[in-house]
């Protein structure tokens, strides 16, 4: 049975991914804040996760020692352990079929230190890493922290408020949590290392997407038209499909809006 690392006990992302991949594989969770404890056993790993983010990281300009990723991947020796960073979709520019080659535009503090922590992820790490470039992850976040906002907690804080956006023709590309899990088990079975897009794959319009969250949801709003969101993009995921097989359909990410819809109303 593959040995499973994952790092970040109280995130949204490092929870799910917990108490998914633990019924297919050895897993062990563990907080950032006992990583110097832990670092000899590192290596004992398979695959290893860092769903951990320092918050001076995603506000200023990069500094190493805010670098979660960097600095556990050093501790990493065992060439067989693969380490997985979970980057961001947002080292791209906005546009239409993102691909893994494209030229990278970061226009955050956030998007350019990822963009930093990749460069240096390979150069430490030269085969075994892989590199996650992430788009938008829906699901239930109320049993997690969050450290920055996500469209999940843009749209909660607007229906609290009793409003809706009104996103014109605005499209985003989307992801559940439940199929970025098994993205995860299948990358892990097959030890794929490399540059990946991890995404639905298709443009999924943002008034659309509202709907179908508003599905369960009785409390009355006022439509108000964003004029500020008009940063459309999807990605080509094409290249991850060739190493793994997974069925993506907006379809299947209809089924699971509604389904948080019902939990979150």
């Amino acid at each position: 049975m593959k040995k499973v690392l994952i790092i970040g006990k109280r995130g949204f992302i490092g929870f799910h991914l917990t108490q998914y991949l633990k019924k297919y594989f050895y897993t062990k969770n563990i907080s950032y804040r006992n990583l110097t404890q832990f670092k000899k056993k590192l290596n004992y790993f398979d695959f290893i996760i860092n769903t951990s983010i320092n918050k001076k990281y995603i506000l200023n300009k990069y500094d190493l020692k805010f670098d979660n990723d960097l600095n556990i991947s050093k501790f990493v020796t065992n060439d067989k352990t693969i380490y997985c960073f979970i980057s961001t979709r947002k080292v791209y520019p906005s546009k239409a079929n993102l691909k893994e080659n494209d030229k990278l535009k970061p226009m955050s503090h956030y998007a350019k230190n990822k963009m930093i922590t990749e460069k240096k992820i390979r150069n430490t790490l030269k085969v075994n890493h892989l590199i996650l470039r992430v788009s938008n992850i829906l699901g239930n976040k109320r049993f997690t922290n969050s450290i920055h906002k996500t469209f999940i907690d843009i749209f909660l804080k607007n229906v609290q408020d009793g409003i809706i956006m009104d996103n014109g023709k605005t499209f985003k590309d989307f992801i559940s949590i439940d199929k970025f899990c098994e993205i995860i088990r299948s990358i892990i079975n097959n030890n794929v290392v490399g540059t990946y897009n991890v995404s639905i794959g298709k443009k999924v319009y943002l008034n659309q997407l509202v709907g179908w969250l508003n599905k369960f949801n009785k409390k009355k709003l006022i439509t108000i038209r964003n004029l500020n969101n008009s940063d459309s993009f999807f990605l080509n995921n094409k290249k991850l499909r060739s190493k793994i097989r997974i069925n993506f359909s907006i379809e299947s990410l209809r089924k699971y809006s509604y389904e948080l819809s019902r939990k979150l109303f």
